[in-house]
């Protein structure tokens, strides 16, 4: 079992992060707006602790202190979030495809601005960020209550009147404004928290991967993460988590299987190297067969009544 966990500690944790992120594109589409701005949050994390680290911490030899990279975490939320309200307020007032070009516009913007910038390492980026572990796996220390303090928190906001405002502003716009909810500051405000939870899961990405640049935050990347949701499901937070774990695994079994004997080289190869191109069959079959993805709420009543009935059958039996 140590053997396994050594082994893949650095995919576990990349899934767990997945999740994350997952849950970060899912905030938006709770009230209906398909932004694809995450990509860009997330670089912007991971500059912020990158620079954080290497220019304007003195003394970075030996194991960088974790509170360091909770307060680059949190200072990479906080102008996340800030920068997330002064978008937000103009570009959230747009809807469907016209705001999924806007946030991709704002994503190449903060990528082209990565590769002029000296502060950032232009082109070639910033290397040899400092580690706070020893090892990849150990970054579960922060990733697990990343995303159990992240679930929770997407618990409660689903039971409460802000979820119930997001979930009516999904539904329908036009009669949730009737009813006196306020859609520019609802959307405004699933933005805003989207963006820090990908400001921060940049923010120990940078520490996790050593090495952050312009390839961080792309339009292939808006493409991954809204995988994320749509395969796993847009309609309760547990479709993105399960989601990203799936999703971030898959190329490593895909190209553990491109490995397999008696596969053809031309498979094998596609196997590596197509991954958008996979990820784009998935969502056309989701969205085709699965519109809602996955794991649906649905889906979740189903198992509650099922893991009830065996355990009332079990019960009995004794």
């Amino acid at each position: 079992m140590a053997e396994f966990f050594n082994t893949y500690g650095f995919l576990i944790v990349s899934a767990i992060f997945g999740a994350i992120l997952g849950i970060s594109v899912y905030l938006p589409l709770m009230a209906g707006q398909l932004s694809l701005a995450t990509p860009g949050f997330y670089a912007l994390g991971g500059y912020i602790a990158a620079i954080a680290s290497t220019k304007m911490l003195t003394d970075t030899t030996g194991t960088l202190p974790v509170w360091w990279v909770l307060l680059e975490m949190l200072s990479a939320g906080l102008i996340s979030g800030l920068l997330a309200i002064v978008l937000g307020i103009p570009v959230l007032r747009l809807r469907g495809i016209y705001l999924a070009i806007a946030t991709i516009a704002f994503v190449e913007i903060l990528r082209v601005v990565a590769l002029n910038l000296d502060i950032t390492g232009s082109a070639v980026g910033i290397f040899g960020i400092p580690q706070p572990f020893q090892s990849p796996l150990e970054y579960l220390w922060i990733a697990l209550p990343l995303l159990g303090l992240s679930m929770a928190f997407m618990y409660r906001l689903e039971k409460i009147r802000v979820g119930r405002a997001l979930i009516a502003i999904r539904e329908d716009e036009l009669a949730a404004d009737s009813m006196g909810i306020n859609p520019t500051y609802y959307k405004v405000l699933a933005f805003t928290l989207a963006a820090i939870l990908a400001g921060m899961v940049g923010a120990v990405s940078a520490h996790f991967l050593n090495t952050w640049n312009a390839r961080q935050g792309t339009f292939d990347a808006s493409i991954i993460f809204l995988a994320f949701v749509l395969i796993g499901g847009s309609r309760t937070f547990l479709g993105p988590v399960v989601g990203g774990i799936v999703l971030t695994a898959l190329p490593e079994v895909l190209r553990g299987f491109s490995s397999v004997n008696g596969v053809p080289v031309w498979l094998g190869q596609f196997l590596k190297d197509g991954r958008l191109i996979i990820f784009g069959v998935l969502i056309v079959i989701g969205t085709i067969f699965y519109p809602k993805g996955i794991i649906t709420p649905e889906f979740l009543g189903w198992c509650k009544r099922t893991t009830k009935k065996v355990l009332a059958k079990n019960k009995q039996g004794a």
